[in-house]
């Protein structure tokens, strides 16, 4: 049986690859809001975090998911994705 192609992504907490659908993606809209994107469709530039709080705090902290959407990211969008991040 043939196995299907598995897209990969990079974590910008821990710059590890990994598969899309063990990240959430975190969006900068076209009008410039940052949301974390449940559906993984949404239009803008999009960042993959791993759903662990040592990656969400680390891509936070280190500011490297606000270099990687090229705008800040707010308190209320660092604290949904903190939610999934602890479920680790």
């Amino acid at each position: 049986m043939r196995r299907g192609h598995v897209p990969q992504r990079t974590c910008a907490g821990c710059d590890a690859h990994d598969a899309k659908a063990a990240m959430v993606r975190v969006v900068r809209t076209p009008a410039g809001a940052v949301e974390v994107d449940l559906t993984g469709g949404a239009h803008g530039r999009g960042a993959y975090v791993h759903r662990s709080a040592s990656c969400v705090e680390a891509a936070l902290s280190r500011g490297r998911l606000a270099r990687v959407l090229r705008a800040g990211v707010g308190n209320e969008t660092a604290g949904r994705l903190r939610e999934f991040g602890s479920g680790e």
